[in-house]
């Protein structure tokens, strides 16, 4: 049994223009020189292809991208995916465009001058072996054959191999080339000298890709592990039968379906997801962070406040590199970003949202990540003076932090009222005791607007974490709560958490929870939106933009492992960790919490009865359940903020 693979939200964009492009790379003398019957490539690079031996046998599909006049050694830095690896063609093409996608940040090092490498993982295209589908490593068996040994053999034969290198070796990706990054950090080689992983997961029960907090990402689970599993020389959709996927995933009914009708039990994760439903051995043992306790090599940790696929990963490697990190070698990035947006845009807006005439994407990419293998790598340059660089949205500024949390961060409770506001003031005697809903699993709230596409290859998955709210706002299953128009800034900087005092009819039952910041409403006949808004509903009058979104499953409130079924009617404490972020709600704006017990299909109905797995739900078991959410002074729902001090 394996753990699911890796994909960055843009996929095979990452390195992988190169896929419908010839693989066998030309000989380095072809292009050597531009004389007579050659032709120098225009991107002035050359890409050669070698297959690398491996501790086991195997070998590994690599292109090596050298400049073609190198003056004097070079650093090399790698990229690792299982999505396919650039020809000459493509090196040539992408290293002319304004925001380079094949080739993440590919103009950014031209600048500093890099041997650049990517490698196939073991299994995909033309490198041998399995393809493993695991982030597990065991230290006490060096001829494992894992993704941590597999590097380390790679930087030992380029170091070996590769002429005019300058013995330092750098090694970043975002998704699942980040996962091959971060995990350097469990037994860097010496040649290691700088590590960025970006976006990567780090614990796929616990959070980002196929769980969180043990409930089943449903769509992108599925559509993930055909995407990668179907056929190992290439990346595949699945084929729907429905525009609407929504009620392709209603219509399929109990997960027990996929592999009855569709997959018939031949993709391996899915069989493995299938079979793990609760936190146990397998999981853990996947669960590779909590195997970081020190910052072994300088690593740049970089994390999206809008990533739909690995939100959660790089804020818990680094605070596991925190644990020990003398030298001040442990940082972190977080930005206004989709997954992977700081490579594959110039990151002026995300969805409709502007950034204030930032271009964060590039100011990244030039500013913050070509510095720091600079630094690390050339030797040249100054090491980043600051532990933490966030771009704070709502004010639309970067911020640079000696800490995170920031020194002076204040928690502060925004309590829920009965009447539908939000304030800083606690439930007082004689409100209402709840506001209550009937979830239907039979008519689940829609995580984005109908009709929904699938995950890949349609551009829409990308930005739904910033689509307006409004479109369920008036849903008898959705419980609004609203803040008056706030008389000053309100900042908030670090983890955010909701405690929601709930209880349902059924014995088992999930609770959504959105914290959105309302723009106030303008003259309507304005368009108050980025360049590119073409009609009436491209404005951001009255937008409701999500800022934090999660979701916790009722049978996993007490034991992550040992799941248990609710008490019928009885109120309990549900937190909801709701992640990292820097932002602030602007003087006129309002606080906004949405609380919801479905979200499909992005994650699977519960049925709101007890099964002992809901993987193997029946039709017959799923059930409308009455749920109810308490603000009183004995039960105040509440959401904590980390407040920092304005003007600060």
């Amino acid at each position: 049994m394996t753990l699911a693979h890796r994909a960055p939200a843009f996929r095979t964009l990452l390195l992988l223009s190169a896929l419908t492009l010839p693989a066998v790379m030309p000989p380095a003398s072809a292009h050597a020189d531009g004389g007579v019957g050659q032709v120098a490539p225009k991107s002035g690079y050359v890409a050669r292809e070698v297959m690398i031996p491996m501790r086991d046998g195997a070998r590994l599909q690599t292109v090596i991208v050298t400049p073609v006049h190198q003056e004097g050694p070079l650093p090399i830095l790698i990229t690792r995916t299982p999505y396919g690896v650039p020809d000459q063609k493509t090196v040539d093409q992408e290293s002319t465009r304004p925001v380079s996608r094949a080739l993440p940040s590919w103009q950014a090092f031209q600048k500093d001058g890099y041997i650049m490498v990517y490698q196939n993982l073991r299994g995909r295209f033309k490198s041998e072996g399995e393809f493993l589908k695991t982030s597990r490593y065991d230290k006490n068996d060096p001829k494992q054959a894992n993704e941590v040994n597999d590097a380390w053999d790679t930087i030992d034969w380029l170091v070996k191999n590769v002429p005019q290198n300058n013995g330092r070796v750098g090694i970043y990706g975002v998704s699942y080339a980040g996962l091959t990054a971060g995990l350097t950090l469990l037994n860097p080689h010496p040649a290691l000298k700088a590590i960025s992983e970006q976006a990567s997961p780090a614990d796929q029960w616990m959070n980002d890709d196929d769980h969180h907090y043990g409930a089943l990402r449903e769509s992108y689970t599925f559509e993930y592990t055909v995407l990668e599993e179907a056929d190992r020389n290439a990346n595949t959709n699945f084929d729907f039968s429905t525009h609407d996927v929504y009620d392709w995933y209603l219509s399929l009914g109990p997960l027990t379906n996929i592999n009855a009708k569709y997959l018939h039990g031949k993709l391996d994760y899915w069989n493995s997801v299938m079979a793990h439903p609760n936190y146990d051995a397998f999981w853990k043992e996947e669960a590779w962070v909590n195997k970081v306790h020190a910052s072994t090599v300088p690593n740049l940790n970089v994390a999206g406040f809008w990533d739909q696929e690995d939100p959660w990963g790089p804020w818990q490697i680094f605070r596991g590199a925190e644990q020990h990190d003398p030298d001040n070698t442990n940082f972190i990035v977080g930005g206004p970003w989709y997954h992977g947006g700081w490579q594959r845009t110039d990151g002026e807006n995300i969805g409709l949202i502007p950034m204030g005439g930032h271009r964060t994407a590039e100011e990244f990419r030039e500013q913050i990540e070509a510095p720091f293998f600079r630094y690390y790598l050339h030797g040249k340059g100054e090491k980043p003076n600051w532990k933490a660089r966030m771009f704070e949205t709502g004010s639309n500024e970067w911020r640079q932090y000696a800490t995170w949390p920031p020194a002076g961060v204040t928690p502060k409770d925004l309590y829920f009222h009965s009447d539908g506001t939000l304030s800083f003031t606690p439930p007082k005697p004689g409100e209402a005791p709840f506001r209550q809903y009937v979830s239907d699993p039979a008519n689940p709230v829609p995580y984005r607007a109908r009709p929904i596409s699938p995950t890949y290859p349609t551009p829409e998955w990308r930005t739904w974490e910033t689509n307006d709210q409004r479109f369920v706002d008036h849903r008898p299953d959705v419980l609004t709560f609203t803040s008056a128009p706030l008389e000053e800034d309100l900042r908030i900087a670090g983890p955010l958490e909701a405690h929601l005092f709930a209880s349902t009819s059924g014995r088992d039952s999930d609770f959504v929870v959105k914290l959105i910041d309302v723009f106030p409403e303008k003259d309507q006949k304005a368009f108050v939106a980025h360049p590119d808004a073409a009609t009436w509903a491209d404005s951001l009058d009255g937008y409701e933009l999500p800022i934090a979104m999660e979701v916790r499953r009722g049978r996993y409130l007490h034991d992550f492992s040992h799941p248990a079924p609710l008490v019928p009617g009885k109120v309990q404490d549900w937190d909801v960790p709701l992640r990292d972020h820097d932002h602030v709600f602007l003087k006129g704006h309002r606080v906004m919490v949405q609380v919801q017990s479905t979200w499909f299909p992005l994650i699977d109905r519960n049925p709101q009865t007890w099964v002992e797995s809901i993987y193997q739900a029946k039709d017959t078991d799923f059930k409308s359940a009455t749920q109810r959410v308490f603000a009183t002074a004995a039960s105040p729902s509440h959401i904590t903020l980390p407040v920092l001090p304005t003007g600060r």
